[in-house]
């Protein structure tokens, strides 16, 4: 675990930029498909996305449109500072406030965090803010005193900054797994806004595996392999897999041909649609999760690796 994401995160900010380009297009794709190799072409998004519906990957966008366009607007307070980070960090705590635990929206969880941005009470009273339209004196329970105060407790330890975004987010929570998971989540929102809770829960998933030991045959006892990986994560947000890349492959649904691969989507490589030999689950920004190889750990990988045969929307 650890710092494993930070090529990811030079990536984000990029993204954030429209400056990314992702694998974008595959040819053959699935069992039907005929082959062939992948293409590079634009990435989107960025500040001012909009949620859109996602054909092959069923549910309601994770990000409710209102926090949506509220993360963005906060966001844009702290020159530099992603809106997509403070949506995971929103989505990892509390769901966007659709988590109806205690201390969301009243009293406080067992750490002593309140609201659905989950501050410790002293911590908000020293970035508290209060946003357009929230109340006054701020409260860490309206949502938008809560994200705009969360906006500024990122930027105060310099979230804006490519090179104190790790060290800002462990601030908000002192986890290196916490870390692992807000930023894998920023990457695949900065992509995707509408991507939806399946997927969500997927890389959530597969972002607490990083630095797991890579194991033939392994299935989470002891380590993964690349197609235990990708099994394991799926069911965590309750989608069946089989258990080989080959497999994964042939059940698809598959990305059409020309269609832009998207977070949360299985990436497949090797000798042709007959001879799969590795998959990885796509995050965003041209990288994926993948348990690579003996002697390896799970990792971020880029997901421009030569072979590529073609992807599928599991879900």
């Amino acid at each position: 675990m650890g710092k494993l994401v930070a090529a990811a995160v030079v990536a984000l900010l990029a993204l954030t930029m429209g400056l990314v380009t992702v694998v974008a297009t595959v040819g053959g794709v699935g069992a039907s498909g005929a082959g062939g190799s992948g293409v590079v072409g634009s990435g989107t998004s960025g500040s001012g996305a909009t949620i859109a519906s996602r054909s092959g990957a069923g549910g309601q966008a994770a990000v409710p449109t209102a926090w949506l366009n509220l993360y963005q607007e906060a966001a844009a307070t702290c020159p530099g500072l992603s809106w997509s980070v403070v949506a995971a960090i929103g989505t990892v705590e509390t769901g966007s406030g659709q988590s109806t635990a205690p201390g969301v929206w009243s009293g406080a969880n067992s750490a002593g965090a309140e609201g659905p941005m989950q501050f410790e009470p002293a911590t908000f009273a020293a970035y508290a803010r209060v946003g357009p339209g929230g109340v006054r004196p701020p409260s860490p329970y309206d949502p938008v005193d809560a994200v705009y105060s969360a906006a500024a407790l990122l930027c105060a330890d310099g979230a804006g900054s490519a090179g104190r975004l790790w060290s800002a987010v462990d601030d908000y929570n002192h986890s290196g797994s916490y870390v692992d998971t807000v930023l894998t989540l920023a990457l695949a929102f900065g992509q995707d806004p509408g991507i939806p809770g399946t997927v969500v829960a997927t890389l959530t998933f597969a972002a607490r595996q990083l630095g797991t030991p890579y194991l033939w045959g392994g299935t989470g006892v002891g380590g993964f392999d690349c197609s235990g990986l990708a099994q394991a994560a799926f069911a965590s947000a309750g989608v069946v897999l089989p258990r080989v890349a080959q497999d994964q492959y042939d059940a698809g649904p598959p990305v059409p041909a020309g269609t832009p691969v998207e977070p949360g989507d299985l990436v497949f490589f090797g000798d042709g649609p007959s001879a799969v030999d590795h998959v990885g689950i796509y995050v965003g920004g041209g990288e994926m999760i993948d348990a690579p190889h003996t002697g390896a750990v799970v990792r971020f990988d880029d997901a421009g690796w030569s072979g590529l045969v073609g992807a599928t929307r599991p879900g």
